[in-house]
Order: C-alpha cells, then sequence, then structure tokens
C-alpha cells in the first residue's frame, strides 16, 4: 500500500483553480444524496475554546473523510482535512484546510448564484473584506460578467484596500461604500461574508428588491448574527446546504424564530435544486436566498482534487507512517 501524503497549503493554492472546483460541487450537488452522506457538523465546546467536526462520503467520488478545526485559547485556527479511499479504506492524504475552507465556501455559493440568478451582467455588493470576502469576490468573476461591485465593511482602510486590490486583480469596477445599504442599493446579487457578535445585523430585510439574490454565508454559529428577522420573513425562497443546520444552529434564524417567525417551507436543499426538484419554486421566486454554513462534502470534493493534483505534480509530501488494519 502507498503512504499517505501531505498537502500543504502552498500546494493547495497552487493546485487549485475556480472552474475546476465549481465544475465538481456541480457535480457533488447534482448526484442524489443517500441519507447521512454529510450529516451535521458537531461542535466540542470548552471555556472560551471550540473543536468542529465534519463527516463524510463524498457521492459519485472515490473518497470518505473528515475536516477538523479549533480555536483555542490563543485564537489561531488551524484546519486538517483527512482523506480515506472508499474501496480499500487507506488513508490518503492529509490536507491542509485553510484555504479551502475559504474556496469551498465561494465555489459552493457561485453554485448556486449560477443557478439561481439571471444570466447576464450583474451589480454585486460585497459585505465584508476578509478571506471569505476576498474568495467570493473571486468566484464571482468566474461565473458572471460584473459591471460593479461595491464593498463595504466597518474599517475604511479595508474596504478601500479590498476595491483597489479587486479592481486591479479581476478587471471591473470594485468600489469601497461607506454603509451596507449603500452597497446594497441597486445590487442584483449580493453577498454577506460577514458578521457580528453584539446581535445587530449587517443585512437589513428592508433593503430587500424584488429579483434580488443575497447569499449569506458569513454566520454559521448561535452567537453569528448577519441577517434580520425581516429579510428572512420577505424571503419566498431558502435554498440551503445545510437546512436543519441553517434553521437550528444559526444565530440569524434562531432569533428570527424566537421573534414568532415560521420559515421551514421556505427551505430547498441545494442538493434539490441542483438534481431539479425545485425548478417550479425557484421560477416562482421573487425574493430568493441562498444560505450556507458549510458542508463536508464541500471538503471532500475540492480536497479531493487538491490531493489528486498534487499527486500528479509531485506537490504532495509522503509520511513515514502507516495505519494499523482490524480484520472485520
Amino acid at each position: 500500500m502507498a503512504r499517505p501524503v501531505f498537502v500543504s497549503e502552498q500546494a493547495v493554492k497552487e493546485v487549485l483553480h475556480w472552474p475546476a472546483m465549481i465544475a465538481r460541487l456541480r457535480e457533488v450537488y447534482a448526484t442524489p444524496h443517500p441519507p447521512f452522506a454529510g450529516p451535521p457538523r458537531t461542535l466540542a465546546r470548552g471555556k472560551g475554546i471550540w473543536m468542529r467536526t465534519l463527516t463524510g462520503v463524498l457521492p459519485g467520488g472515490t473518497v470518505m473523510g473528515t475536516k477538523q478545526f479549533c480555536f483555542p485559547r490563543s485564537k489561531t485556527v488551524r484546519y486538517v482535512i483527512t482523506l480515506f479511499d472508499q474501496e480499500s479504506g487507506e488513508l490518503l492524504a492529509f490536507v491542509d484546510g485553510r484555504s479551502i475552507t475559504a474556496l469551498r465556501t465561494a465555489a459552493t455559493t457561485a453554485v448556486a448564484i449560477d443557478r439561481m440568478a439571471p444570466a447576464g451582467p450583474a451589480v454585486a455588493a460585497m459585505l465584508g473584506s476578509g478571506s471569505e470576502a476576498h474568495s467570493h469576490a473571486r468566484a464571482l468573476a468566474a461565473i458572471r460578467p460584473i459591471k460593479e461591485l461595491r464593498v463595504y465593511s466597518p474599517n475604511p482602510e479595508h474596504r478601500e484596500a479590498f476595491a483597489q486590490r479587486f479592481t486591479q486583480e479581476l478587471g471591473f469596477p470594485c468600489r469601497a461604500v461607506a454603509s451596507a445599504a449603500a452597497a446594497v442599493d441597486g445590487s442584483s446579487i449580493v453577498v454577506g461574508a460577514s458578521r457580528t457578535l453584539d446581535g445587530k445585523a449587517v443585512f437589513e430585510g428592508a433593503w430587500l428588491r424584488p429579483g434580488m439574490l443575497v447569499a449569506s454565508i458569513g454566520a454559521t454559529l448561535p452567537e453569528h448574527i448577519e441577517i434580520d428577522a425581516a429579510a428572512i420573513e420577505r424571503s419566498d425562497l431558502i435554498v440551503a446546504d445545510m437546512p436543519e443546520e441553517v434553521m437550528e444552529e444559526t444565530g440569524c434564524f434562531r432569533a428570527a424564530h424566537a421573534a414568532g417567525l415560521r420559515f421551514a417551507e421556505k427551505f430547498v436543499s441545494l442538493n434539490d435544486l441542483m438534481a431539479g426538484k425545485a425548478d417550479e419554486r425557484l421560477r416562482a421566486s421573487k425574493q430568493p436566498m441562498f444560505r450556507s454554513v458549510g458542508a463536508s462534502l464541500q471538503d471532500l470534493a475540492v480536497a479531493e482534487l487538491a490531493y489528486r493534483d498534487a499527486l500528479a505534480r509531485g506537490l504532495a509530501t509522503e509520511l513515514p507512517m502507516e495505519l494499523s488494519v482490524k480484520a472485520d
């Protein structure tokens, strides 16, 4: 048996490209997902620390595995993805998951937006200027001609730097604005890549206009808020990568539930959408939303791409180890 390999952060960045990631995730979400192929994450908490684990068996793929990441007292997050072969059970690889997390999130959002938003040039808003916002700007450019991208984040220096960087990198106008409302006004696609911990929403439902597509990806824990209850109430179709997890484990929807809103009937899974099971609902929708918390199948699909390409290009490091085998 071949020994497992390590795929570094540098190798991940070198081998992964947007068209391949988006195409692979489109395939994964168009493939039927057996029950428990990608179960909900587990979150272990200590005093001021946590450890999150996602497990999955990739439909239509050759791998199964986990992603684990921790938030220690040093507040420096580390991620690792393990890949096992579905046939032999061999441990194939440890993959540094830091960049993969932002890349797979943005590539999944791109799959959803490409399916949900009208074709043709778009004016887009980016709420946030961190790593997720960076990856989503690049993913948007891979699926749509962008007439203008407006960016807002609370830090003026960060949003100005973002605008300058992506105007140069992507070749279309990227403009920093002084408020989230100014970014959203007149936009056909809005990407929320931020969150607050004080209960105040970044995006308000009062800003919605018919036909505007909101993709909210920034708030993934009970203490995070990105969109307000009015945005959830006004949305008539909510596509989610993990519907139950979005409804039950994210601060935005917990707050909406506490306010008395009912929204379960609005939800459609991304798998059903991409498999063509929600076409009529999508056509009838006037105020659609995509909501993501991330899923193990996204990590495994992109990590498998990185592993195969890094191995083929000699960028994976063989590890002097092997796991013992227990016979059934």
